[in-house]
C-alpha cells in the first residue's frame, strides 16, 4: 500500500517525512504543526501544511487537513490480514490451516482524510461497538448523501459529539442509539454537524 519510493519527493518533503517517521517511532504519536515548524526551522505553518498535503497526495501519509494529530504513516498500515478460517461463537467447528484468502484493509486507509475516535459509553453496544473501542471514520461533506441507518459521528454545537445511527425524517435528524436504555435524539437540520460515517471498528484486547 502507498508509495515505497521517496524518489518523487522534493528535498523539503523528504526532510519533513524523515523527521516525522523518526518522531513517531520515538514518541508513538504524531507531532503538532508547531513542532514540525520548529524542527524545519520555519516561522509559518503554511509551508508545513503544503508539504503535508503533497506527502498525502503522493501516498506517504494519511492526514486530515488542519488536524496534525490525525497524521498516520501509510507504510506502517497493513495492506491485508490473512484469513485463517472460521471460529465458532457457539459450538465447535472445524478450522483450516491453509491460507487462501486475505482480509483487505487497505481500502479503509485509501479513503481520503480517514480519522479515528475513541468511543466513550455503551450507547452503541448492540451494534458491537463498546466503550473504549476505536472507530475509524470517513469525513462527510454532504449529509444529504447519507443513507438512513448509517452510523455517524455527529456534533451538536454546545452539547458535544455522539456516535449514533443516522435517520432523516421530514425536516428532522434522528440520532438513534443501539441500546434501548438511550432515547433517540431529535434535532433540526441546522442543529447538527455530521462529522463522518463509520468505516471500521478497532478493538485492542
Amino acid at each position: 500500500m502507498g508509495n515505497s519510493s521517496t524518489h518523487n519527493l522534493t528535498d523539503a518533503q523528504y526532510e519533513l517525512y524523515g523527521w516525522i517517521k523518526q518522531y513517531m517511532k520515538d514518541f508513538q504519536h504524531s507531532p503538532s504543526i508547531r513542532q514540525m515548524m520548529q524542527a524545519m526551522g520555519l516561522k509559518s505553518p503554511a509551508p508545513i501544511q503544503s508539504r503535508l498535503k503533497h506527502l498525502q497526495e503522493k501516498g506517504f501519509i494519511s492526514w486530515q487537513e488542519g488536524k496534525a494529530r490525525t497524521l498516520q504513516l501509510v507504510d506502517e498500515v497493513l495492506d491485508a490480514v490473512p484469513i485463517m478460517g472460521s471460529v465458532a461463537a457457539g459450538g465447535l467447528i472445524e478450522t483450516f490451516s491453509d491460507i487462501d484468502q486475505n482480509l483487505d484493509v487497505s481500502e479503509v486507509f485509501k479513503k481520503k482524510d480517514v480519522f479515528a475516535l475513541t468511543v466513550n459509553g455503551d450507547s452503541m453496544i448492540d451494534a458491537c461497538i463498546a466503550d473504549g473501542d476505536m472507530v475509524l471514520m470517513e469525513p462527510i461533506k454532504d449529509s444529504y448523501s447519507l443513507r438512513n441507518g448509517t452510523i455517524v459521528s455527529a456534533m451538536v454545537p454546545g452539547l458535544g459529539t455522539t456516535l449514533k445511527y443516522f435517520f432523516r425524517k421530514s425536516n428532522k435528524i434522528h440520532l438513534e442509539a443501539a441500546n434501548p436504555a438511550y432515547e433517540t435524539i431529535e434535532l433540526n437540520l441546522d442543529e447538527v454537524v455530521i462529522q463522518g460515517r463509520l468505516l471500521a471498528v478497532w478493538r485492542k484486547l
